[in-house]
């Protein structure tokens, strides 16, 4: 393995992050939302999920 000194490293640091294309300030909101929006649909599966297998083990144990 290469060894190269700390200056070394943090020039080609910086020549990496130039060529990096970063999101505008709208892709960013956008992105952040949907995100949200699957968390929140992540959430309401889960818990049917969770309703739906606690139904069916208490069902199951104590025949309610």
């Amino acid at each position: 393995m290469a060894k190269t000194n700390p200056l070394e490293f943090l020039q080609e640091v910086r020549q990496e992050t130039r060529k990096v294309t970063w999101p505008s300030r709208r892709e960013t909101m956008i992105t952040t939302v949907m995100v949200m929006i699957m968390v929140v649909l992540a959430a309401g599966f889960f818990l049917v999920v969770d309703a739906v297998l606690k139904w069916g083990v208490e069902k199951l144990l104590f025949g309610m």
